[in-house]
Formats: structure tokens, sequence, C-alpha cells
């Protein structure tokens, strides 16, 4: 589990293909790995990966050719920038959300505006993961943490200030840019509990439908 706190900005030193996969070799940077061993999990652009080697200026971590096909990792180039942070232990602060490092779709910046001294991104989500984005509430884009200052349908905005651009990859970002997105964890498990006896139906992965809601008395008819 992680927090969506970026602990430092990494590069990308070489991707080597091995038989369908590719093994990522990650310069980290200021990121401290004096506490992580072999086996340990690092989020890269808020994708969970397991160290599979520290040789010294960073790690390297293999990649399936799956999670190359359904995040954003798959774009990635030697030199390109990466956020960074280990998994939280007990003693963690906990100072965004509980993140799993589990991608649940890409997203596409549409727009970066000015906003005083912050920027205003608005991000297309894809419309499966609609339902679990809500206004003030938390989102994972590239493995950072942030809240949703409002909702339009699949599009979402956010209000980045000076500082988590500067620490962060969004720097980087334009329109057009691909970014992973992980909605909030409770979100899916509340849908799940709504569903009572019916989670364990066929079919009943698909989730909750407003017909559904009106059904069991959640919406007025």
């Amino acid at each position: 589990m992680f927090t969506g706190i970026i602990e430092a900005l990494g590069e990308i030193r070489s991707l080597s293909p091995r038989g369908g996969d590719v093994t990522l070799d990650v310069h980290t940077g200021a990121l401290d790995l004096g506490d992580v061993q072999l086996g340990d999990s690092i989020a890269v652009n808020g994708v969970c990966l397991t160290v599979t080697g520290l040789p010294g200026h960073g790690f390297t971590a293999d990649v399936s050719s799956e999670t190359l096909g359904l995040t954003s990792l798959g774009q990635l180039r030697a030199g390109s920038k990466v956020n960074l942070e280990k998994a939280l232990t007990p003693s963690t602060r906990l100072g965004g959300h509980l993140v799993s490092g589990h991608v649940d779709g890409l997203g596409e910046i549409i727009s970066l505006q000015p906003d005083a001294r912050s920027t205003r991104i608005d991000i297309q989500a894809p419309a499966a993961l609609a339902r679990y984005i809500a206004h003030k509430g938390s989102i994972t884009v590239d493995g950072i943490s942030l809240t949703v200052n409002s909702v339009s349908g699949a599009v979402f905005s956010l209000n980045i200030i000076p500082h988590t651009q500067q620490v962060t990859t969004i720097g980087g970002w334009a329109p057009g840019t691909r970014v992973n997105l992980e909605v909030d964890i409770i979100a899916r498990y509340l849908e799940r509990l709504l569903l009572g006896e019916r989670a364990a139906e066929p079919g009943a992965g698909e989730g909750v439908s407003m017909s559904f809601l009106a059904e069991h008395g959640f919406l007025k008819r």
C-alpha cells in the first residue's frame, strides 16, 4: 500500500525487453533506498512494481506485457521522469489516502489553465470509472494523491499548487498526456457492499447501476 505522497522524482535509465516483458532500470535520485530490499514494492507513476535489483544508483523492476498495455509505463523512454514512492510502513504518515498501486485505467489531460498561483487541470477519465470519481473525493493520478475539485460526467478537475508541480511529473504534463488513474479504494468496496447478496450472482462484477439503486430504495422514484 502507498499514500500517494511522492517521495522523489526518478529517471528511467533504460528499458530492456525480456521476452515480451520489460525490465526497467530506474535512477532514484534523492530517494533513500537504505531500507529497501529485493522483493520490496515501489510505486512508479502509481504502478506498484517489485524491486528485482539494487545496482547502487536506484533499482530495477520487471514490467509484464499486461501492465505495459494497461498503464502509461509502456510510453516511457530512457530519460523519462517518473514519480516514486516506497510502500508505506506502520509508522508512515498517511498524508494522502490509501493507494494500492493497481491502476484502474488511463486518463487523458484535456487542458491546463493558470488559476492564480496554481494550475487548473481537466482530465478525461474512462467512462467506466466515472461513477467512482466524486466532488472533493480522492483520486490518484500517476501515483499522486489529489483532491477532485469538480466533476462533470467522466471529466474531472484538479487544482495543483506550485510545490506539487515542482516535485512531481505534473510540470511536464500537456494536453494529450496519458496518465495512470487509480480511484479511491473505499468507493470500490462500497459499491460491492451495496450489491449485498447479489454480489455472488454471475455478472455482478459490472457494478451498481442507477436502476439497481432505484430498485433497492437508494433513489427516489
